[in-house]
C-alpha cells in the first residue's frame, strides 16, 4: 500500500519548496523529494553563493580602486579566493538549513532520494511508493550543460562549470568564460576581481543579449575599463583540453583568434532534468525544446493531476518565476483561482558590477512590433545619491507608450539596479502610467530618484538634465 499525502512535490529547490509550504499553509498534507540539499541549485550552487562571492568582489574593487577616493586610505589589498569561497559556503548552508527548517515548521514530509514517476500520481522513491490523492508537481530543475561539439565536455579540471567555480580554492591567473549571459557576466566579474585576467566570449553580437542594447552597451564599457576581455559574436569552432589549459579557436567576423587559459568557464545555457523519471508511463510529454509540456494558463501537464513549475517548466530559467508558479499551483489545488502569473513581467536581473535590471520590452522589441512609444532616459552620473556614493556608472530607461502612458518596458544599469526594478515591476503589475509613477514623491537624495526623472523625460518634463 502507498503511503499516501494530498501533495507530493518532486524536487527541493525554489519552485518546489515553496509550492510545498503553500500547500501546507493550505491545509494540504504535503511530501517533497529531494536528491540532494534543500533549497535545490539557488540556494546551493548558484543564486546565494554567487551574489555572497559577488559581494566579496565589490568590496575588493572598492578597497583597491575606491577607497582612497572616499577618505579611506589602505596599506596594501590582497584578495583571496579561498577565504571568500568557504564564506559563500557557510551562506549557502545557512539558507539550505533554513529551508528545513521551514518544512519542519509547515509539518511537510522530506523523502530523500531519487522520485521516479508511476500512474495514478504514484512517486517511486528508493523502494517505497508514495500516491497524491490530489495532485503530483514535477519541479526537478535544470543543470549546466558543455558544448561536445567543439570538444567542450566539462571535465571538471581544466573545463568547469559554476559548480565547481563556486569550491576553487583559489582564483586562476587566466580564465575563459564561454557564454555572456547573466551567469557568465557575474564569474566574469568575480574573477576579474578576485586579480584573474578573464575573457569572456558570446556568440551573439552583445553581451547580455536578451537585455536592452543601451544595457549591455554600458556593462561592456564597464567591463572593458576593468581590463575584462569581450568577444562578441565570436563563434568558437574548436576547444582543446590539455592538463594545464584550454585552448579555444574563435572565428569572429572573417577573423580567427586563439584564446589560451588556464581554466574554461562553461556559462552557455542548462539543461533541464526529464530523464530517467517515468514520465512515458504516467502520460507527462515533454516540447520539442525538452521541457515539460504544461498547458501556461493552469501549468498542468498532459497527465491529469500532474503539474509542472520552476525551470523544467519552460523559461524564463529563473528562480523568482519558479516560486511564483509554486505558490499559484498550490492554490490551485486546493480550489482556489489564483492571479493568472504574468509572464512578461517577471524581472531580470544580472548583479555583476554596475547591476543591470529589466522590466517589460526592450526598445528593439518595441520597434519590432511597430509600436509608437517614448524614451526616457536619467544618467546616475546626474543624481545625487549616486555621486555621495562614487556609483555614478549607468542609467534607468523606461520606454513608454506614446498615447496613453503605460510602461511598456524598463531597463536599470547601476549600483542597487536589482533593487530598484520593483518598483516598475509594481507599476507594470498594476497598469500605473508615467505620470502616475511621477505623481509618488521620491525621497531625497535616493537613486530612486532616477526612476521619477525617467518618467518625467519619457514625457518632455526632466527636471534635473
Amino acid at each position: 500500500m502507498a503511503n499516501q499525502f494530498d501533495v507530493i512535490v518532486i524536487g527541493g529547490g525554489p519552485a518546489g519548496y515553496v509550492c510545498a509550504i503553500r500547500a501546507a499553509q493550505l491545509g494540504m498534507a504535503t511530501a517533497v523529494v529531494e536528491r540532494d540539499k534543500l533549497g535545490g541549485v539557488c540556494v546551493n550552487i548558484g543564486c546565494i553563493p554567487t551574489k555572497a562571492l559577488l559581494h566579496s568582489a565589490y568590496v575588493a574593487n572598492l578597497a583597491a580602486h575606491g577607497a582612497k577616493e572616499l577618505g579611506v586610505e589602505l596599506g596594501g589589498v590582497k584578495t583571496d579566493y579561498g577565504v571568500a569561497m568557504r564564506r559563500s559556503r557557510k551562506v549557502s548552508e545557512q539558507n539550505s538549513k533554513g529551508v528545513e527548517f521551514l518544512m519542519k515548521k509547515h509539518k511537510v514530509t522530506v523523502l530523500k532520494g531519487t522520485g521516479v514517476l508511476g500512474k495514478d500520481r504514484t512517486v517511486r522513491v528508493g523502494d517505497e511508493a508514495h500516491q497524491a490523492r490530489k495532485a503530483l508537481v514535477i519541479a526537478t530543475g535544470s543543470r549546466v550543460k558543455g558544448i561536445p561539439q567543439i570538444g567542450l565536455e566539462i571535465n571538471k579540471t581544466t573545463v568547469i562549470s559554476s559548480d565547481e567555480a563556486l569550491f576553487l580554492e583559489q582564483a586562476p591567473k587566466t580564465m575563459a568564460v564561454v557564454g555572456a549571459g547573466a551567469v557568465g557576466c557575474e564569474f566574469a566579474d568575480i574573477f576579474n576581481a578576485f586579480g584573474t585576467k578573464v575573457t569572456l566570449i558570446e556568440a551573439l553580437p552583445r553581451i547580455l543579449p536578451l537585455e536592452d542594447p543601451e544595457s549591455s552597451d554600458a556593462l561592456a564599457k564597464s567591463f572593458k575599463k576593468r581590463g575584462i576581455t569581450l568577444h562578441a559574436g565570436a563563434k568558437i569552432t574548436k576547444g582543446t583540453a590539455g592538463r594545464d589549459k584550454v585552448t579555444l579557436e574563435l572565428e569572429a567576423g572573417g577573423k580567427k583568434e586563439t584564446v589560451e587559459a588556464e581554466k574554461v568557464l562553461m556559462a552557455a545555457g542548462r539543461a533541464v532534468n526529464t530523464e530517467s523519471m517515468g514520465f512515458e508511463e504516467a502520460g507527462v510529454q515533454l516540447t520539442e525544446r525538452g521541457f515539460v509540456k504544461v498547458d501556461l494558463a493552469t501549468l498542468q501537464t498532459t497527465a491529469a493531476g500532474v503539474y509542472c513549475i520552476g525551470d523544467v517548466a519552460g523559461p524564463p530559467m529563473l528562480a523568482h518565476k519558479g516560486s511564483r508558479e509554486g505558490i499559484v499551483v498550490a492554490e490551485r489545488i486546493a480550489g482556489h483561482q489564483p492571479h493568472a502569473i504574468k509572464y512578461d513581467n517577471v524581472p531580470s536581473v544580472t548583479y555583476c558590477h554596475p547591476e543591470v535590471a529589466s522590466i517589460g520590452l526592450t526598445e528593439e522589441v518595441a520597434k519590432e512590433r511597430k509600436l509608437e512609444y517614448q524614451v526616457g532616459r536619467f544618467p546616475f552620473s546626474a543624481n545625487g545619491r549616486a555621486r555621495t556614493a562614487s556609483e555614478t556608472e549607468g542609467f534607468v530607461k523606461i520606454i513608454r507608450d506614446k498615447k496613453y502612458g503605460e510602461i511598456l518596458g524598463a531597463h536599470i544599469v547601476g549600483s542597487h539596479a536589482s533593487e530598484m526594478i520593483h518598483e516598475l515591476t509594481v507599476a507594470r503589475e498594476n497598469e500605473y502610467t508615467v505620470e502616475e509613477v511621477d505623481l509618488a514623491i521620491h525621497a531625497h537624495p535616493t537613486l530612486s530618484e532616477a526612476i521619477a526623472e525617467a518618467a518625467l523625460d519619457s514625457m518632455g518634463r526632466v527636471i534635473h538634465l
